[in-house]
This record gives structure tokens, C-alpha cells and sequence, in this order.
């Protein structure tokens, strides 16, 4: 399995999850074999802006199956959902304890994190999809 988590930096696991989607510079793809991570990979995003669908593309064209996500818009679920790529929301904290939790299926997600989000979109008018 391939899971891909956006990142705030380019410190593969060692990174934190970015608290939104659409604005994550790097993704790190987790490779899991036997339940235990046996490799990764930190790529930086390939384009300045994206158009609904781009971040879908990019994790699909890297062999992502599972994305966990702090915040995500329902327009980038839906296009996941249609390449087949599940996605978990809410998911928080260092890159490499949360694929741990993942893994263990004991993953803690933030409950509202969609209010989170609204609340910086209002005060930062950004990334309205």
C-alpha cells in the first residue's frame, strides 16, 4: 500500500501533516508492506497554482491508494473517490506517527477540523475549493 500525506516541509517523516490540503508544498508517499513502513519518498508540488483535480492527479500519477489529510475540500474528495484512492481527513501530528496509528487502526482524527478550516479560509480568503 502507498499512502500519501501532505506535508508542511520537505523532512519526509519527520514532518508534520499540513493542517490544509491544497496548500501543502510536499507530499510524502509512505510505502507499507507486512503492516510496517519500508520506505518513503517526499516530492515537491510541480505547479505554483492548481485547478480542481491537479493534487488528485499528481498523488494518483505517484501510486497513491490512501491520502491522510488534515483538511481537504469536498471537490478534491470527490475526484480521489473517482481514481479509486481513499482518503482520510482529520489525521494530525508527525507524518510517521500518524502512518503508525494508520497502520494499527488506531489513527485519532480531529473531529472538527472542517470548522478549523472555515475559520482560517474567512480570515485569509484563500483556497476556495
Amino acid at each position: 500500500m502507498r499512502i500519501a500525506i501532505p506535508a508542511e516541509d520537505d523532512r519526509g517523516l519527520e514532518s508534520n501533516v499540513s493542517s490544509h490540503f491544497g496548500r501543502a508544498k510536499y507530499f510524502v508517499f509512505v510505502d507499507i508492506e507486512d503492516n510496517e513502513i519500508k520506505g518513503h519518498e517526499v516530492f515537491e508540488i510541480p505547479f505554483e497554482e492548481h485547478g480542481p483535480g491537479d493534487l488528485p492527479g499528481f498523488v494518483k500519477e505517484h501510486g497513491g491508494e490512501v491520502v491522510l489529510a488534515y483538511g481537504m475540500g469536498q471537490k478534491a474528495v470527490s475526484y480521489f473517490n473517482d481514481f479509486g484512492i481513499v482518503v482520510v481527513t482529520g489525521a494530525y501530528g508527525p507524518i510517521k506517527d500518524v502512518v503508525k496509528a494508520f497502520i494499527e487502526q488506531v489513527l485519532e482524527v480531529d473531529p472538527n477540523w472542517r470548522e478549523k478550516i472555515k475559520g482560517e479560509k474567512k480570515e485569509n480568503d484563500e483556497c476556495n475549493h
